[in-house]
This record gives structure tokens, sequence and C-alpha cells, in this order.
């Protein structure tokens, strides 16, 4: 059986809450789970204690036992110093996508014509000054 550590959701519409679960893979989301082992509130401050409680013995049970967390479990178990930190590398992520590029160059050029314009006539007065 596979077996997966997952938010199960609750609360009500635009105000998410979810319970940390031990399931097995082909259950869905929020359906039958086998144990509770923790909450995730999200509407909390990133500081608060509440916004994310665990089991964490059950979590290291269930972990010994072949269940996988989920992508975002697994975040909140590193942060916990219960699994390892994974490096992960999306470097195309932070990159602006096709059209904001062509923006960004379209202004970058006009910023450059603009500048090639304000030197020119500075040099040319620059230029009548010294003649005189």
């Amino acid at each position: 059986m596979a077996m997966k550590i997952r938010l199960a959701r609750g609360g009500s519409k635009k105000r998410p809450f979810y319970r940390i679960v031990a399931t097995d893979s082909r259950m869905p989301r929020d359906g039958r789970f086998l144990e509770k082992l923790g909450t995730y509130n999200p509407l909390l401050p990133k500081d608060s204690e509440d916004r994310i409680k665990m089991d964490v013995e059950r979590v290291k049970h269930w972990l010994s036992e072949g269940a996988q967390p989920t992508d975002r479990v697994a975040r909140f178990l590193e942060a916990a110093g219960v699994i390892e930190k994974k490096t992960r590398s999306n470097p195309d992520k932070a990159k602006p996508g096709k059209k904001a590029q062509e923006r960004a160059d379209e202004r970058a050029s006009k910023a450059a014509a603009a500048a090639e314009a304000s030197a020119a006539p500075a040099e040319e007065a620059a230029a009548e000054e010294t003649a005189e």
C-alpha cells in the first residue's frame, strides 16, 4: 500500500484550514485517512506557533513505515528538523516571461536612445563654449 503524508483541506470557502494526515495515496484529498498527524492554518502569521502543529513522533513512525510526504509537508518537516533539507533547483522560476522580456528590451532601447539624444546637445554646448 502506497502511503502518503499530505494535507487534507477543511474550513469554509476562502478560509482554508488543513489537517496533516497519513493516508493511502489512492484515497481522495479530503477522504478517508489513517491518522491525523497535525494541523496547518495558512491564515495565521508565519511567525505564529499555532500556524503548524505536528505530532513529530507519529510523523517519524509513518516515515519509517515508508510513507512519502508531499512537497508542502516535506517543507514543514524540513523546518521542524525531522528530515534533511533537499536542494531544489528551478532556475527559470525567477525569469520573466517572453512578453515581459520584450517590454524590458524595448524600454532599455528607448532609454539608450534618450540618453544619446540628451548627451549630444550637451556635447555641442560644450564645444561652443570652448570655441568662444
